[in-house]
């Protein structure tokens, strides 16, 4: 695997840039869920039916999916200090202008010219955090990087509550504008930098896995193409959760609209813990396979306490297990995170991270609709049994695909990946790396 930085190797990590970078995505990620509610609660209040809202929810989420190839290469080919001043202050404008317009289809058109920025700005985020840190301490930075996520996530629908009810719409997305400008801020201080001449520049290692920069494709990894399409069919599955879920609390079980915001946020609560509990746990799975076999136990466990959620009497209940399932994602995402920088060469990571995102976002899509469309013939409780239980058996269906992968051997002969791998955890030198010299991963600066 190649690891380089178009820089002379660096013995440390770069923390500020780390918590720089973490802190600009966790504010934009509120405004994100800011602007979201706000624009929900407006369109609910302007009288506009559930076509509008789909089509927002449509809107903030298929370019993510759509321009994922497009936004990844364009990540990889330019500049990121470019890219994030540049997307940064276009996605301020717009925000902007959101506040002005109320017509539906206006709001609807601006919205997806967000996403198309949101679309560049993740894998580019996404692809600089590994060039910031050693190899070793890059579980430590995926959790620094998933908590400002999660807390952005939990943040910005209550601020979305509190500011819409006192003020109406403008305020939250003019304040959404605003948070758009830590983008630029991250950009033009961010000492990492990755993209333009520097990936291109990038030499080649002689363990470099079975992509270079030109030769690295999804398809021809199976640990990668493994690990893509199960999170994507497992989140298809259980996605539908998203859309009974309000059904599920309130006429069920008949809970109170302050219990279903409860419930809502004990995932992303659950996140910020199981996104450090998956950091130390990485340093124990000291290769590939070991990795990919914790991204699936935590889509199991997310969907056995779905499952689970089926059997409660009250919608309290669902705070500790919506908490639990939170954490095993938080560790599902470390892991992939980590999976991905180490094998995807550096020159083509955004590219990576933009294909699993619009794979993660196209199964939430198939999940709402699938929901959406059942629950207009099927009761929520066994809707969300029947979520959990297939989850279960997509997982199920996965491992013996995963083990064949594993399997499969990586350029460099028998017995290196696992080698490699685990000296990269551990922050040790590689073959072809100068003696006494630790590797770092390479790119220049940094959901998910």
């Amino acid at each position: 695997m190649s690891f380089t930085t178009d820089e002379s190797r660096r013995d440390e990590s770069r923390w500020p840039d780390v918590w720089l970078a973490a802190t600009a995505r966790g504010t934009t990620i509120c405004g994100d869920f800011l602007a979201a509610t706000a624009l929900a609660l407006a369109l609910q209040g302007a009288g506009a039916g559930g076509l509008a809202v789909s089509g927002l929810l449509l809107a903030a989420t298929l370019p993510l999916v759509v321009l994922a190839p497009l936004a990844g290469r364009l990540a990889d080919r330019v500049d990121s200090r470019t890219l994030l001043v540049t997307v940064g202050l276009a996605q301020a404008a717009i925000c902007a202008l959101l506040a002005l317009v109320d017509q539906p289809v206006l709001v609807v058109g601006l919205v997806t010219l967000l996403a198309c920025g949101l679309a560049v700005t993740q894998p580019c985020l996404a692809a600089l955090l590994p060039a910031m840190v050693r190899p070793g301490d890059l579980p430590r930075a995926s959790a620094i990087s998933q908590t400002a996520v999660s807390l952005g996530a939990l943040g910005g629908p209550v601020l979305a509550g509190l500011l819409v009810g006192q003020y109406g719409t403008r305020v939250p997305l003019l304040l959404d504008a605003v948070t758009y400008l830590a983008l630029v801020v991250a950009g033009l201080l961010l000492r990492t930098r990755r993209g333009g001449r520097r990936t291109a520049a990038a030499p080649a290692v002689p363990d470099a896995p079975r992509g270079t920069a030109t030769g690295w494709r999804l398809r021809r990894d199976p640990l990668m193409l493994a690990m893509v399409v199960s999170t994507a069919v497992v989140i298809a599955a259980i996605g539908g959760i998203n859309v009974v879920e309000v059904f599920f609390i309130r006429e069920t079980l008949h809970g109170s609209a302050t219990t279903y915001g409860l419930v809502g946020a004990a995932w992303m609560a659950g996140m910020l813990p199981g996104g450090w509990f998956g950091a130390r746990l990485a340093h124990r799975l000291d290769d590939d396979g070991a990795l990919l076999r914790g991204v699936l136990v935590a889509l199991a466990g997310c969907s056995l306490l779905i499952l689970l959620a089926a059997t409660v009497p009250t919608a309290g209940l669902l705070v500790p297990l919506w908490l639990v399932a939170g954490a095993a994602n938080g560790g599902q995402n470390v892991f992939a995170n980590l999976l991905t920088a180490r094998r995807v060469p550096e020159e083509m990571r955004a590219r990576a991270y933009a294909s699993y995102g619009a794979a993660v976002q196209g199964g939430s899509m198939a999940g709402y609709l699938i929901g959406g469309a059942l629950l207009t013939a099927v009761p929520p409780r066994p809707l969300i049994a029947a979520a959990g239980l297939a989850g279960l058996l997509v997982v199920l269906v996965a491992v013996p695909v995963v083990a064949r992968a594993v399997r499969r051997p990586m350029p460099g002969g028998p017995g290196v990946r696992q080698q490699q791998s685990a000296e990269r955890v551990r922050g040790g030198p590689l073959q072809g790396d100068p003696p006494g010299q630790p590797r770092r991963a390479g790119i220049p600066s940094e959901h998910g």
